[in-house]
């Protein structure tokens, strides 16, 4: 069975499509998302729309959780007062998305699992505790052993941290899926991950950046100049 599993699109509905087009050529059984759907873009209502037309089960991410509980972003921002800045700016921005989204788009939002599991994968958008923490490719095996081996799967899936991996830890696999928006590798692809009977492939799609800077530019989204540069540049960058 190959199952592709498509994470962090982030309201980008350029990424998105380039990335459905490269899905109708790889043709997988199965396509789950990794959340962090719609805050951050463009397009948050389209693209709500877009995977709840297409009927992709999937999980809850960070992003997604503000949204609905807009607390959780409170509750994790209260950890690092130095960086408050940074939190001022994704509030401004998360209300923008909440006020679009409505209701009922933030109801099913609410309605999305922490966790899927199908055969030996299991997917989560941050780790297994929280939606908000993740290792970094540069985790011990240790490391990744002890927050993914809970799940209780041969193979771990999750997003979230915008950097793709695959590594092998203690008989388990564990694959970071990359972003659809917002890479953060230096890499301006979207990216995403196709597992082939489990033997795990990171695809890089190329889309139209300077077009979805363009869509940017006209939203209204606040802050919007900051999330063109972090697309521009393919890294995180403080707003």
């Amino acid at each position: 069975m190959r199952i592709a599993i498509v994470s962090d699109i982030h309201g980008n509905r350029t990424a998105l499509e380039a990335v459905l087009a490269d899905l109708r050529q790889t043709s997988p059984d199965l396509i789950l998302h990794g959340g962090d759907l719609a805050d951050g873009g463009a397009s948050p209502v389209e693209i709500v729309d877009r995977i709840r037309d297409l009927g992709w089960q999937g999980v809850a991410g960070n992003t997604d959780e503000m949204l609905f509980r807009p607390e959780s972003l409170t509750e994790f921002a209260s950890q690092s007062p130095k960086m408050q800045p940074l939190w001022a700016a994704i509030q401004e921005m998360a209300a923008a998305a909440r006020e679009a989204l409505g209701e009922e788009r933030l109801a099913w939002l609410r309605a999305l699992p922490r966790r899927q599991v199908h055969g030996p994968i299991a997917l989560v958008h941050a780790s297994p505790e929280s939606l908000w923490r993740a290792p970094l490719p540069e985790a011990s095996d240790a490391e990744l052993e002890s927050v993914y081996a809970p799940l209780g799967q041969p193979v771990a899936v999750y997003g979230h941290i915008h950097r793709s991996y695959i590594r092998r830890v203690s008989g388990m696999l564990v694959a970071n899926t990359g972003s659809v928006s917002l890479s953060y590798d230096g890499d301006r692809r979207a990216s995403y991950l196709l597992l082939d009977e489990s033997q795990p492939a990171i695809r890089r799609v190329e889309y139209d950046v300077d077009r979805e800077l363009h869509a940017l530019s006209g939203c209204g989204l606040p802050h919007a100049d900051w999330v063109a540069k972090m697309l521009a540049g393919a890294c995180f960058q403080m707003p």
